[in-house]
Parts: structure tokens; C-alpha cells; sequence
């Protein structure tokens, strides 16, 4: 990225706080130890780790004790699935899972190894809007469905699905409910404990926090199943994921995690109105361009946009000044197309003309007239 690009992919990655990296500092050098060593030094980096562990469950509002610490929140989402549903499966129990065609690739690859290991898996199809009708989970429910897998918040669209009437109707049937939260950390206000999600993640870098350190918290029936862990070797997080803990990356995240709690309430109608004066301003530019993502259903961070221009070029070629994406981070790396807008109906060329657009907390007016101006020069 140039000094003078617009930093506007937060959705893929958020730039980090000040004050958490003053917090993760000193444990990088002065205080290095290992938090499992039983000296002096390891006792506090551990005490360090269990007061990152509080910070994230406050902002969350559950129970310090269901947060296990990951790397990332594709191993949380591994874990969850994998974990909940791979003893059953090695019980020769008969698995079926609801989840949607709009799932991150960290839920949906983990689902089709599961099918390939014997399970069936049944994918609700978006509204035109980019959200899961509950009703359409609960047509797909069967007598032997094991586990619902929604996302809170739709990472290419910032669509917001119903996650309270979904976890309600598995609890009535005793099914487990994994919700993917990556996308609603720092974007929404998060209380676990009255919600009926049994397993939950997030990770610290959406939220301007460090890159690699993530949370599964698991609760709720989740709770009392069996959880087969991923990695083994040396019995840190309660046997669930084992490896030496990174300390000043979980400092990090109870850093940025308290931080949220501190900025949320100014952060959203801010942000809010930074996103729709550029929503307005790329529309008076590009009359044709649409939102995509139903307004009244999205988070006020993520602006997916379908703006047709005369260039011959993809769209996403023909913007300079601004760092942004054509949709989520994971797929672009491979280069393969948006599978969340094919789903919602865009055909490949409108897909070729869309640009994901995702505002943070450090983003200002200044990068927002910045961005416009640089929307003027496209296709013209």
C-alpha cells in the first residue's frame, strides 16, 4: 500500500490499536517467558493470559471459563465443527448440519470434509437481501440434525442474519448452534449469555487487534459434549488446543477487546455516517452503481457496491488511491470468484464490477472524500 492510499479493507484485516500494541510491547522482550513455566516469570505471563481471557469474555458477556484461545478464526471454526461432530460420526451415528451458502470458506471447507467423512450437509440459499430467512434453517431440519452453522454477520455483504430466532429454534430441538461472530466483534454489541449460541468465535485482527490470536468459546450443550481437539501435544487451553500460548498476541487481543467495549457506542453512528456519505457520493459519480445487501439489515463497516463503468478492465483494476477488495480476503487469494454474490444472484461481469468497501475505527472524513474523488476517476 502506498503512503497515500485510502485504507478501506477492514473487513479483511483492521489496523492495530496504539494502545494495544503499548500493551503487547513489554512481553515481547522484558518478560518473555513461557506462561506453563511454574517460576516467577511464567506464573505472570500466565496471569496475563487469564486477564486477556476476562477482557475478551466481558466483551463478549459470557463466562471466562468458555473462552479457549486459537491462532485464528478459521482453527476456532475447525474446532468447533470438527470437534462437536467428529465423535459422532466415529460412533457411526448419522450426522446432518443446516449452515448457508453464504458461510465464510472457514465453515464451508471444514462441512465438505465432514461430508466426505460421512456426514450430510444441507446449505440455505441467502435472500436477494444477503440474509438467512430463519424459516428457511427450519424446513431443512431433520429428526438427526446435529448442528446449525450461521454467521452473526455476512464478511462480504455485513449483512446481520437473525441469530437469536436461529439459536432458539435448535435449543428447542436440542440442536447445537455454531455461530461464526468474526464479522461482529467491533461491529455490534455481543452478550453470549442471554443468546442461544452454543459455540462462538472471534478474532482479534477484525478488531484492531493483533493477527493470529483468536477464541472458540464454547457453552450452552456444547458445554457437556464431547470436544475432540485439532492439535495435541502439550495439554494447554484445557486440552483443546494445545501449543505455547502467545503472550503478547493475547495480551493484544484483551487489549483490543476492552477497546471495543470502550469505542463501540461512538464508533457506530460514525462510522455510519462516514459509510453513507460514501455510498452517496460513489452513486453521484456512477448513477448506475448499487449496494448491494439489504440497508436495513447490514452493519454500518461493510459498503459492497456494483458500480458499472466503461473501462474494459475489472473494476477492481481500475481503482487507484484505495486499498479495498472484490470480496473476502480468503478467495481472492486463490483467485476464485465470490461464491456469497454468486449466491445472492450477481452474474460473473457484475461480480467483475463489485468492490467491498469496509470502514474502522481509524478511518476519517478526510479518507472518505479521498476515496470519492478516486471513484470519480474510474471508467471515465
Amino acid at each position: 500500500m502506498t503512503s497515500t492510499s485510502v485504507y478501506l479493507d477492514n473487513a479483511a484485516s483492521t489496523p492495530l490499536d496504539p494502545a494495544v500494541l503499548e500493551a503487547m510491547l513489554p512481553w515481547f522482550i522484558d518478560c518473555p517467558a513461557n506462561p506453563s513455566g511454574r517460576h516467577e516469570a511464567g506464573q505472570a505471563a500466565g496471569i496475563a493470559i487469564e486477564q486477556a481471557r476476562e477482557q475478551v469474555s466481558t466483551m463478549l458477556g459470557c463466562q471466562a471459563d468458555t473462552v479457549t484461545f486459537t491462532a485464528s478464526a478459521t482453527e476456532s471454526c475447525n474446532l468447533a465443527i470438527k470437534g462437536l461432530l467428529r465423535p459422532r460420526l466415529r460412533r457411526g451415528e448419522r450426522v446432518h448440519i443446516v449452515s448457508s451458502a453464504i458461510e465464510h470458506l472457514a465453515v464451508l471447507d471444514p462441512l465438505r470434509r465432514l461430508e466426505r467423512e460421512g456426514a450430510e450437509v444441507d446449505l440455505a440459499p441467502p435472500t436477494p437481501g444477503g440474509w438467512i430467512d430463519p424459516s428457511e434453517v427450519e424446513r431443512r431440519l431433520q429428526d438427526d440434525t446435529a448442528m446449525v452453522s450461521i454467521m452473526w454477520v455476512n464478511n462480504e455483504l455485513g449483512t446481520i442474519n437473525d441469530i437469536a430466532a436461529i439459536g432458539e429454534m435448535c435449543r428447542d430441538r436440542g440442536i447445537l448452534f455454531f455461530c461464526d461472530g468474526s464479522q461482529a466483534a467491533g461491529k455490534l454489541p455481543i452478550d453470549l449469555d442471554s443468546l442461544p449460541i452454543d459455540a462462538f468465535c472471534v478474532c482479534a485482527h477484525k478488531m484492531n487487534g493483533p493477527k493470529g490470536t483468536a477464541a472458540l468459546v464454547v457453552q450452552g450443550r456444547a458445554a457437556g459434549r464431547p470436544l475432540e481437539p485439532l492439535i495435541e501435544g502439550g495439554g494447554q487451553e484445557q486440552g483443546l488446543r494445545s501449543g505455547t500460548l502467545d503472550v503478547p498476541g493475547l495480551v493484544g487481543f484483551g487489549a483490543a477487546a476492552h477497546r471495543v467495549s470502550e469505542c463501540l457506542g461512538d464508533d457506530l453512528p460514525r462510522i455510519m455516517q462516514l459509510r453513507d456519505t460514501l455510498q452517496a457520493g460513489i452513486v453521484a459519480a456512477h448513477p448506475l452503481a448499487v449496494a448491494n445487501g439489504d440497508p436495513s439489515r447490514r452493519v454500518p463497516h461493510i459498503l459492497n457496491m456494483t458500480i458499472p463503468t466503461a473501462g474494459p478492465e475489472p473494476l477492481m483494476e481500475q481503482i487507484q488511491g484505495v486499498t479495498c477488495s472484490g470480496g473476502a480476503a480468503c478467495p481472492s487469494a486463490k483467485g476464485e470468484p465470490s461464491h456469497v454474490l454468486a449466491a445472492i444472484g450477481l452474474r460473473s461481469e457484475a461480480a467483475a464490477t463489485t468492490a467491498r468497501l469496509s470502514l474502522g475505527r481509524t478511518t476519517t472524513a478526510d479518507d472518505i472524500l479521498a476515496a470519492i474523488a478516486a471513484f470519480k476517476r474510474v471508467g471515465h
